[in-house]
């Protein structure tokens, strides 16, 4: 029987929103596994930054491309300039950072639609101009991270819980879609991860609520059975591994990371 299998020598990860939380550690843990990187996100100065992260032992080769996900036309350029030049890509991680909270009778139409714009739009044009290079490759895997409120939609959270939702039934869709070409498309689920978002929507509700900062983090560790809050880290460990080959049959599925506060199936 063969060990498992977690090399990513000679496959070419895209991460986007990658020059913090989840995003970073994911490309970090990639470069960890071989692959070489492109990430992606709209601070040059900060991808340049990741770059000087990343494991470079297996003679990786790093780059970046900076794109703004509020202009989903600039991005589609963008991509096929960069698949013109002859790239090739096995791995796109599709990763955005979420909206404004608020109750969802509150929200503005078009905070829907930004949103709508932001994550799936951007994912599929992502995805359109991707994937015809991985089924080339022979090898392909697509992993979006979104949230647990596809499976338990989270309080005050109502634009996020809906478009999240489309992302979700988006990303089963092309699963069972691209499975043929040993293309697999999976969707990681974090809970509340120690991210810059998590802090900003902790400073919102304690404002609300005139609680600390801290004692909102302490409540949203309480909700885990784990009781503590997740670092991005092990979110990145999830998304890693449904990209290694030891994945292969692993499709169309959500992966909650977090510690088991969703308390459905």
């Amino acid at each position: 029987m063969k060990k498992m299998d977690l090399n990513l020598i000679n496959k070419v990860a895209i991460v986007c929103g990658s020059t913090q939380g989840i995003g970073r550690a994911a490309a970090i843990e990639l470069s960890h596994l071989g692959a070489s990187l492109v990430l992606v996100a709209r601070n040059e100065d900060k991808l340049k930054s990741v770059i000087n992260e990343l494991d470079s032992k297996n003679g990786q080769k790093h780059s970046y491309v900076v794109a703004d996900f509020t202009k989903p036309l600039e991005l589609e350029k963008t991509l096929q300039k960069w698949v013109a030049e002859g790239n090739k890509v096995n791995i796109l991680v599709n990763n955005t950072g979420g909206p404004k909270g608020g109750p969802v009778r509150d929200a503005l139409t078009t905070e829907f639609i930004d949103t709508f714009n932001q994550h799936l739009i951007c994912n599929h044009i992502l995805v359109q101009n991707l994937y015809p290079l991985m089924r080339e490759e022979g090898y392909g895997r697509i992993i979006n991270v979104i949230s647990t409120s596809v499976k338990q939609p989270l309080n005050n959270l109502g634009v996020s819980n809906t478009i999240r939702g489309a992302v979700a039934s988006w990303s089963k869709t092309l699963a069972n879609e691209l499975g043929e070409f040993n293309i697999t498309v999976n969707n990681v689920l974090p809970g509340a991860t120690n991210t810059d978002r998590l802090q900003s929507l902790a400073k919102v509700k304690s404002d609300k609520v005139n609680k600390s900062v801290g004692d909102i983090l302490e409540g949203m560790a309480s909700e885990s059975p784990m009781k503590r809050i997740a670092e991005p880290e092990e979110v990145a460990a999830a998304i890693a591994f449904l990209a290694s080959p030891a994945a292969g049959y692993i499709n169309g599925i959500n992966i909650p990371v977090d510690g088991g506060r969703t308390k459905s199936l």
